[in-house]
């Protein structure tokens, strides 16, 4: 089984091993408009026994493309499990961010991303940096993994010279569950997404969640009913103080954000998916 039907999916045609492949996002929104890509992704698609989209319209997106694959497409979103660490320091957390300011008075938005463009960390950090320098009580904190190292450099530099936003490598994911759940807000500023765990697990968490608003992130955040959608990096400060502002607005969105991700986003649902789908597998090596 593959993750990424370009990254995983081109290593698995042409050794007679039975496989399914799951899309990831980047194939379905940028790597298909690249047309060597293009046709190693139909070739895999050929010989998969089934591939798994995350929602129908990623599954619409790749039956547009490889008309020939429609039959072996299924759907099943992501199944969420959050288990923050209970011994995590926040106080440590923001020393090491360098922020040096009591945790009661902070509002801390967390953009969660790997370092790389498709994931446009550096979206909202002009506009954030103007609103800090006005409440110096407020900042972003963008963490994840250097994906791109050239990219990474940029982000880096960028972040350096830019009051009110820090940037924290990779941590583990019971400590990035805590970090979410102490902070105000979880951030997506992605350019195309596929399905972003981060904004799941900030539900499941209880966290409020501002999103831009493309096709991916629309599909789970429903605007002032899970999260807030932004069009734009002024949208965002404009929606970010409003729930800052408005604790009932807050507490519905994330009441109904846990609601979905517990209706929606079963992992005992997902696991049961992929059992039946590994069992295919494990058939047809047998033939």
């Amino acid at each position: 089984m593959a993750l990424h039907l370009y990254r995983g999916g081109r290593l698995l045609p042409g050794h007679g091993i039975p496989f399914g492949i799951i899309f990831g996002g980047t194939d379905l929104n940028e790597d298909v408009k690249h047309g060597e890509k293009n046709k190693v992704m139909g070739k895999v698609l050929e010989e998969a026994r089934f591939a798994v989209a995350f929602t129908e319209s990623m599954k619409e997106t790749a039956q547009r493309q490889w008309p020939h694959a429609k039959d072996k497409i299924y759907v099943q979103s992501q199944g969420i499990a959050t288990v923050p660490n209970t011994t995590f320091n926040w106080n440590t957390f923001l020393q090491r961010s360098e922020i040096n300011q009591s945790a009661d008075n902070l509002h801390v938005f967390l953009l969660i991303c790997g370092l790389r463009q498709v994931k446009d960390p550096l979206y909202l950090v002009d506009a954030f940096s103007e609103w800090h320098q006005e409440e110096p009580n407020i900042y972003m904190v963008i963490v994840g993994p250097e994906v791109d190292p050239v990219f990474t450099r940029e982000v880096k530099a960028k972040v350096k010279r830019t009051a009110g936003v820090r940037l924290i490598g990779e941590i583990a994911q019971e400590d990035l569950h805590a970090v979410m759940k102490n902070c105000f807000a979880v951030v997506n500023s992605s350019v195309s997404e596929g399905m972003s765990a981060a904004i799941l697990e900030a539900m499941d968490l209880e966290v409020p969640v501002l999103a831009r608003n493309i096709p991916g992130n629309a599909a789970v955040v429903k605007h002032e009913v899970t999260g807030l959608l932004f069009s734009d990096p002024q949208e965002f400060v404009r929606l970010a103080k409003r729930l800052g502002g408005d604790p009932a607005l807050e507490k519905q969105i994330v009441a109904n954000g846990r609601e979905y991700v517990r209706m929606y986003h079963s992992w005992q649902v997902e696991r049961n998916t992929y059992g039946h789908l590994v069992r295919m597998l494990e058939g047809s090596s047998e033939d």
